[in-house]
């Protein structure tokens, strides 16, 4: 459905509405437009995910995972807190403290705190968002700012998220790897949902892997919100540009389709309008520092034919080209299998026009204006994950559990045959490529 010539607001329920009508049966709620309960969410903008804390699911999982006393800690640090530096000392700790204890639950140190499976990234979402709200509300003595109030929410995300944690061993031998993930989303029609991506950079965070060719990577994570305001904040950006030039692979991680994994080739400078976190639309180009120098498409530098030839598990991984575009001279969005043509003007990626693709995007983008052309790094789709057939209100079963776990198990296994495999294959727009491509379903995975 075309919503190029609708305002912002209407494009994006058109938008949502044409992803829920070209649903597949059974298709996950990671692609659908929100449900029924999405009419009892808040209003638009900051503090609406937030809201959803005081619902029942989110207090479980945090009661269940030992993560509920995150933010009663924080706010006490907070009250004690007699200047801003104190204030700003007490974010940063409290907001590393946290990334540090669930990516040491999620692989296996310390006590669990709880019956809830340790591989979860669900208490991670739902603590931060804890805090944030704590940090939203206080008062303190000496006078806040609504300027300072914003820093301080700030160093909270990015401590909380691993973005400021991210270091590498000193030497030669060990490969690095950056690899990013994403919160849940679509909460507002499925409270329970977590985010595979967010649980894979969990469990690899920190850790070594070992390749087909006898090396070792190294692999740093972080994960990043699914709202529109913090990529046109340039979140993405600040966190990748200082470790870019010194890795030797990245690959952002999204949930994507049904069973199946998919290396999205090509990236596009557009933005859909379905709805973030925060209940918020956006349509229009990606926005990116100097515009003007702006492309349609960034192409992945991944080694997508060894991954695919590579591949085992339980998913399939394919190299996904399709994009949808308007062709130079014309006026109507095309579907276009095997990647974009010259002069075209992009209208979703690979992986869609959700914010899995502008991190994709922005992500190519950065490295191409760093001059990094040697460096393989792209985009990684995964499975959605998915509740076991009948549990519409248990926040964990068995089919969950196995599916996360291969989830991450081959996330491993794509950075493993990606390193081993150096540098990407080249591919121009518009080249023609004998690979596998998508089904025409556009993703909205984050």
């Amino acid at each position: 459905m075309r919503t190029t010539a609708l305002g912002p607001a209407l494009a994006a329920v058109v938008t949502a509405l044409s992803l829920s009508l070209s649903l597949a049966p059974g298709a996950s709620p990671a692609f659908a437009s929100p449900g029924p309960a999405a009419a009892e969410a808040a209003a638009p903008g900051p503090g609406v995910e937030e809201a959803r804390l005081d619902r029942d699911v989110p207090r479980e999982i945090l009661r269940r995972s030992g993560f509920d006393g995150e933010a009663p800690r924080f706010a006490a640090a907070l009250r004690g807190a007699r200047s801003y530096a104190g204030a700003e000392r007490a974010v940063v700790r409290h907001g590393a403290a946290l990334w540090r204890r669930a990516v040491d639950r999620a692989q296996g140190r310390g006590p669990a705190g709880g019956d809830l499976a340790r591989d979860d990234d669900r208490p991670l979402y739902w603590a931060r968002l804890a805090m944030t709200r704590e940090l939203r509300v206080w008062e303190p003595r000496f006078g806040l700012s609504d300027e300072a109030r914003a820093r301080l929410l700030d160093r909270l995300e990015s401590a909380s998220r691993g973005q400021d944690a991210i270091r590498y061993p000193h030497g030669r031998g060990v490969k690095r790897v950056l690899l990013t993930g994403f919160d849940p989303f679509t909460l507002d029609r499925d409270i329970r949902i977590g985010n595979p991506s967010g649980a894979a950079a969990l469990a690899l965070d920190g850790t070594l892997v070992r390749t087909p060719d006898g090396g070792w990577a190294r692999v740093e994570t972080a994960v990043f919100p699914v709202r529109w305001r913090d990529f046109a904040d340039g979140t993405v950006e600040r966190a990748l540009r200082p470790h870019l030039p010194r890795v030797d692979l990245f690959t952002t991680v999204s949930q994507g389709r049904v069973g199946r994994f998919d290396l999205e080739r090509f990236n596009g400078a557009w933005r859909g309008g379905f709805p973030d976190n925060e209940n918020v639309s956006s349509v229009g180009p990606v926005p990116v520092d100097d515009p003007a120098t702006r492309p349609q498409w960034t192409v992945t530098s991944l080694p997508y034919e060894a991954i695919t030839a590579a591949a085992k598990g339980p998913f399939p991984v394919y190299d996904n080209t399709q994009v949808t575009e308007v062709p130079a001279g014309g006026t109507a969005p095309v579907v276009r299998a095997e990647g974009p043509t010259p002069g075209s003007a992009a209208r979703a990626g690979g992986g869609g026009d959700y914010l899995s693709n502008e991190i994709a995007y922005r992500a190519t983008l950065l490295r191409d204006r760093l001059g990094l052309a040697d460096l393989p790094g792209g985009h990684v789709h995964t499975p959605v994950l998915r509740f076991g057939a009948g549990n519409t209100d248990a926040v964990e079963d068995p089919e969950l559990l196995r599916n996360r776990a291969a989830i991450t198990a081959q996330v491993r296994a794509i950075v493993a045959v990606a390193v081993a495999a150096g540098a990407g294959t080249e591919v121009g727009v518009g080249a023609e490529v004998g690979a596998e491509v998508g089904d025409g379903e556009i993703r909205v995975g984050g």
